[in-house]
């Protein structure tokens, strides 16, 4: 049984099932959970895709040329580098399918990853115009 106490409620599993519980622990949320709560369940981490993988998703996903999945890639892969060095995280899968929604729409590469992954990153000046330059020479 699990009880929903705001709501007053109580959810009764069926026979023979289970539950799944997943928390992803985020980067601004270090201390996650209690030790004692983390010891009743599995622990797996997940990491970005291959490059390879990584850009067919992002062609199948917004219909661009492998040349211009290929180039959002290796622009994450520098974001994603400078994670712990002015950016809390990197560019994610989703922010690079959101860009190449923008470019199969028509809309430059350099404004698209400017708007879809260095705004969302970060709103530091200095960091938005070092990922400007790389954008520049990635496009």
């Amino acid at each position: 049984m699990l009880p929903i106490e705001k709501r007053g409620e109580i959810i009764t599993a069926l026979r023979n099932s289970f539950w799944r519980i997943i928390q992803p622990r985020l980067p601004e949320c270090p201390q996650g959970p209690q030790q004692s709560t983390r010891q009743r369940f599995l622990a797996i981490e997940f990491t970005y895709a291959a490059k390879k993988l990584e850009t067919e998703i992002i062609m199948h996903e917004s219909g661009i040329s492998e040349e211009t999945a290929s180039r959002l890639v290796a622009f994450a892969e520098k974001t994603r580098n400078l994670k712990d060095r002015g950016l809390i995280e990197g560019a994610s899968t989703r922010l690079l399918i959101h860009t190449a929604k923008l470019i199969s729409a028509g809309i430059d590469p350099k404004t698209s990853c400017e708007v879809a992954v260095s705004g969302p990153l970060t709103d530091d000046h200095e960091m938005l115009q070092a990922l400007s330059e790389l954008v520049s020479s990635i496009f």
